[in-house]
């Protein structure tokens, strides 16, 4: 799995990925977040040539038991991945991998609409019926 949460709009990407390499994960970074931001990540070896690609980065050390650096912090994507594993195990109970990416982005449109003041029913028919 890789995800981006946005710390602005408290939007979050997710995608099934068939692994974390950076030349699997950079590519997303890069259709995912302008060039100029800053990204916070764990150590993972992944995103060590961020800075490489245009990224100001900087890192938690997990591994060294931080979580947290002043403003630096992965918590808001570690939230989004803690609620997706209580959602899949409270409700699905298993997950197909074969239909992974539907689960994570029912969760990602739940998220990203857990403020809307429209009722996530009526703004999931607003999408998928369109008056003619």
């Amino acid at each position: 799995m890789f995800g981006i949460s946005n710390r602005d709009t408290g939007k979050v990407f997710a995608k099934a990925v068939p692994n974390v390499r950076a030349k699997t994960v950079m590519p997303l970074i890069r259709e995912n977040v302008k060039i100029g931001s800053t990204v916070m990540t764990d150590e993972m070896a992944s995103y060590k040539r961020s800075k490489e690609h245009g990224y100001n980065h900087h890192t938690v050390r997990h591994s060294a038991g931080e979580y947290v650096r002043g403003n630096v912090y992965t918590n808001s994507i570690e939230g989004f991945w803690g609620q997706l594993k209580r959602s899949v195990d409270g409700t699905y109970h298993a997950v197909s991998p074969a239909h992974l990416q539907e689960y994570v982005d029912e969760h990602v449109f739940r998220w990203n609409h857990r403020n809307s003041p429209v009722h996530l029913f009526h703004l999931l028919l607003s999408e998928v019926v369109r008056p003619s």
